[in-house]
């Protein structure tokens, strides 16, 4: 009761524990102009026949009918622009928040069909992805002549302290053989029911235990022979980095990445290509390479692989400056602008370098010019979805694994292209 109230007063109270029934439209919640009705006709918009396809509830014969797959899409999509990227989360907020209800419209979800929806929806994602940007394209508004490539790290779900070296990984994997052999033993031997449901449970957490060794072992084997690789493409005797490689026992995907702060943590580099007239993501692919370089030629692949046609010109940052991918480029006749080692982002004069191609020299006399460097610098526009992404909460990832990694990481590149979309078609009409 607040102060000063008097007895004997009437007056209408608060009642906060009294229960009661009321009628609520859902289409009343939400405002004509609120956003989660424009994802709700961008999804109706989107040809989802393959996430239908996937559905086996049918009229006539048994079973729970399915969620709707444009609910769920709507939902991740909608709750992605709001920073949302946990499902439990997001079914939290599906009972409590009216975007969220109205969207739902009356349908129940959980967080476990969430969760398994955000993955299971990667490969629509993607391709969604090219159809909607060939669209684009068609009607002018994307234009696919100009490609910015542009790396964006996000840390990995694995700790430091999950790196192994390859030895110690060998041992721990011959302990946990051992392990689940043992377990396998106990399990025929033991008839007591109780007791086989818990030994089976071990036998489980066990092999399970032995096969993230085993991909740890494996990405330990494959980090040594990628420095082999770059050694003899470097022309030098031995690998640069002659430190012992690990593995992450955690995330066998993962690696070790200095990032924007100049720490090193377990990390994905996400390859991003931006189309320059749009400023529209129209490529994407997630890789555990901690260095750009050799990453310009997979950029262009992917571009003619989506829409059937190459970019007259790449832009990207210093950090893809490899000569391989440069002349290789050149021979396709596509102009790279990219800083010189060392030029700190100004014209230097071009100083060939013996043994170097026609496609590095002319790289080096194409960024010696004021002019080259006018066009570099409209490169920036590719920083824009970069701080839209870590705006709304791409700080790190909770799933495990390239796959997995990608699907995530599409959520995030519709919901930036949602949002620039509406206003070119507007600006094109």
């Amino acid at each position: 009761m607040a102060k000063g109230r008097r007895p004997g007063l009437r007056i209408l109270t608060a009642e906060r524990g009294q229960e009661r029934f009321e009628q609520v439209c859902l289409d009343d919640l939400l405002s004509d102009d609120h956003r989660a009705r424009e994802v709700w006709a961008y999804v109706e918009s989107c040809d989802l026949t393959r996430l239908y396809d996937k559905v086996r509830a049918v009229e006539g014969d048994v079973g729970r009918a399915a969620i709707d797959p444009a609910i769920l899409m709507a939902l991740w999509l909608y709750a992605t622009l709001e920073g949302v990227g946990s499902a439990r989360q997001l079914d939290r907020l599906c009972t409590s928040t009216h975007a969220y209800r109205w969207l739902c419209g009356g349908v129940g979800v959980n967080y476990h069909t969430l969760a398994d929806f955000r993955i299971a929806a990667g490969e629509v994602l993607d391709e969604l992805l090219t159809r909607s940007m060939t669209a684009l394209a068609e009607a002018g508004i994307v234009g696919l002549d100009s490609l910015m490539v542009d790396g964006l790290r996000v840390r990995g779900h694995a700790g430091l302290s999950s790196f192994r070296g390859r030895r110690r990984l060998i041992e721990m994997e011959k302990l946990a053989r051992e392990k689940v052999a043992s377990l396998r033993a106990e399990l025929d031997a033991d008839p007591g029911a109780c007791s086989l449901r818990r030994k089976e449970r071990q036998l489980r957490e066990a092999e399970d235990r032995a096969r993230r060794l085993a991909a740890a072992q494996e990405a330990a084997q494959a980090i040594e022979e990628e420095r082999l690789r770059e050694a003899e493409e470097q022309r030098r005797s031995a690998p640069k980095n002659k430190a012992e490689t690990r593995g992450s026992t955690t995330d066998a995907d993962v690696r070790k990445m200095k990032m924007a702060d100049g720490g090193y943590r377990p990390a994905y580099n996400m390859q991003l290509k931006t189309d320059q007239k749009s400023g529209l993501i129209v490529g994407v692919e997630a890789t555990n390479k901690a260095s750009d370089r050799s990453q310009l030629v997979p950029a262009v692949q992917e571009i003619e692989r989506r829409y059937g046609r190459k970019p007259s010109r790449v832009l990207a940052d210093g950090g893809y400056d490899g000569k391989a991918d440069i002349e290789e480029l050149y021979q396709q006749e596509i102009e790279v602008f990219c800083p010189v080692p060392g030029s700190e982002g100004k014209p230097v004069p071009a100083a060939p370098k013996p043994g170097e191609g026609a496609g590095v020299r002319a790289w080096r006399e194409r960024m010696s010019l004021e002019g080259s460097y006018t066009i570099y610098r409209q490169r920036m526009i590719c920083e824009h979805p970069h701080a839209h992404m870590r705006n709304r909460g791409l700080q790190q990832f909770a799933v495990r694994g390239l796959r997995k990694v990608k699907a995530v990481m599409l959520w995030y590149v519709h919901a930036f292209n949602f949002e620039r979309i509406r206003p070119l078609r507007v600006a094109a009409a």
